[in-house]
């Protein structure tokens, strides 16, 4: 690999990794910034915000990056939420630093999705798996270490240098950008979907508001403002369709999503990351909670999870050509549902090593599934598609997060606010098993082989 690809890719992981653990950071860091700004009804927003704004902006960055290219929209990106992390340290109040994190947010949604959409146009099929494999793992490690790495500042440091940290790390990412990664576009008039991007923006804001502050309490009540909201979130997205029918350059262009593999990738992808934030969230919770162990503990036994990620995807990228990318995501499936099964009989005694070793169970599963469907979407479209189609990959993983974490969250407080922790924990393993069945089922649904376009741009 010479030596400018070998730069650029360091430089996207490095910002890939400080955009994934700005997601889990400030879990354990939360209380001693509580303490110090006041405000304690905010806490759970200064997450959710984050999700939010990434989620909201990845698919229309993915659409500027088609349309300006990916080394502009990544370095806008880049440079936004480093200057979320800088204005995030200088937080006097629970309210600037949650708004802060929307900033932080807004600048991790394009880094997100770029990244990969970048590593599209640079490598090969084969090189491709391999990369997107290592690329997950970073996702996976940074989600396991950033408790850790906060606790560590706010203990040792201030807790203030959990963001500044990102700063010197991240501005020499986009010195390396900058100097190594060249792209060449063609000069063409660019039409900018203004009014899709408005109503698509209002109708998700209203959608992904509703199912966080429903999920801070006993899950969603359907009381009448989240009815209100939904309605609103509804006639909004319609609205939204209707406008991308008709404007010459669409933010998301409906007919993607008319092609079978790509429509059911979209739907894989959201239930994939459905069970990946339940197991991020509630596997630590009891390993902490009913197993007793410390957090730095719950997180190398989790450990193996990021282990088992990159080896399978390493693994699926030699044998993409020769099974086929639908082989790969059903063999994925099936270590889901091994996984998630075992998990759903475990108890307080179980052994911590056993719990590992269906981590890396899992880990097998995401490695195989998500590297497979990333690559068959990149490879079935052209150029000038790759990245809104790419992005779309990523937005609805975080769908699946979003609309995961509020319904594992209602099962888990029905439980808990009946003072019976340990059930509600396995009842949620039993919906992420039940999850695991249905993105098998939904895997039928691909089409056997990835359709390829090559096209220079």
């Amino acid at each position: 690999m010479v030596r400018s690809k070998r730069s650029i890719l360091t430089a996207l992981m490095v910002t890939t990794f400080l955009t994934a653990i700005d997601t889990t950071v400030v879990t354990t860091a939360m209380p001693a910034i509580a303490n110090d700004l006041g405000q304690t009804t905010l806490i759970s927003w200064v997450f959710s915000i984050y999700l939010l704004t990434t989620a909201v902006t990845t698919p229309i960055y993915g659409k500027l990056a088609d349309l300006f290219g990916r080394k502009k929209i990544f370095l806008f990106g880049a440079t936004v939420f480093l200057t979320g992390s800088f204005l995030c340290g200088l937080s006097s109040s629970m309210t600037q630093l949650m708004l802060y994190r929307g900033i932080q947010g807004l600048g991790a949604g394009a880094v997100q999705p770029i990244t990969m959409t970048i590593i599209g146009d640079l490598f090969t099929q084969e090189e491709r798996a391999k990369l997107m494999g290592l690329f997950s793992a970073v996702w996976g490690v940074a989600a396991i270490v950033g408790p850790v790495i906060g606790g560590f500042f706010v203990d040792y440091v201030a807790w203030e240098w959990i963001f500044y940290i990102n700063i010197p790390i991240g501005l020499v990412s986009i010195f390396m950008i900058s100097k190594y990664f060249h792209e060449e576009l063609t000069p063409k008039t660019v039409h900018i979907d203004y009014w899709g991007a408005l109503f698509f923006t209002g109708s998700l804001v209203s959608f992904l508001y509703t199912l966080l502050a429903e999920g801070e309490g006993q899950g969603i009540t359907f009381n009448s403002t989240t009815i209100s909201l939904l309605i609103v979130s509804f006639v909004l997205f319609c609205i939204f369709i209707a406008i991308e029918r008709r404007t010459p350059e669409p933010m998301l262009p409906l007919s993607l999503f008319k092609r079978p593999l790509i429509a059911t990738s979209q739907v894989i992808s959201a239930l994939h990351g459905a069970l990946l934030i339940g197991i991020s969230v509630y596997m630590p919770n009891w390993l902490i909670n009913i197993v007793g162990l410390s957090a730095t503990l719950a997180g190398i036994v989790v450990l193996p999870l990021s282990l088992g990620w990159p080896l399978a995807a390493s693994v699926g990228g030699r044998y993409y050509s020769r099974l086929g990318y639908k082989w790969l995501v059903a063999i994925g499936g099936v270590f889901f549902l091994i996984g998630q099964l075992l998990l759903s009989f475990l108890t307080p005694t179980t052994s911590v090593f056993y719990i590992g070793f269906l981590m890396f169970i899992l880990g097998l599963g995401f490695g195989l599934t998500m590297t497979a469907i990333t690559i068959a979407v990149q490879s079935s479209v052209v150029w000038r598609q790759r990245g809104v189609a790419t992005s779309s990959v990523q937005f609805m993983r975080t769908m699946g997060q979003t609309v995961g974490i509020t319904m594992f969250g209602a099962v888990f407080n029905m439980y808990l606010l009946q003072g019976h922790m340990e059930t509600g924990l396995v009842k949620v393993f039993h919906a992420l098993f039940v999850t695991a069945i249905i993105g098998m089922f939904v895997t039928i649904f691909l089409p056997k082989k990835a359709e390829q376009v090559e096209e220079e741009h």
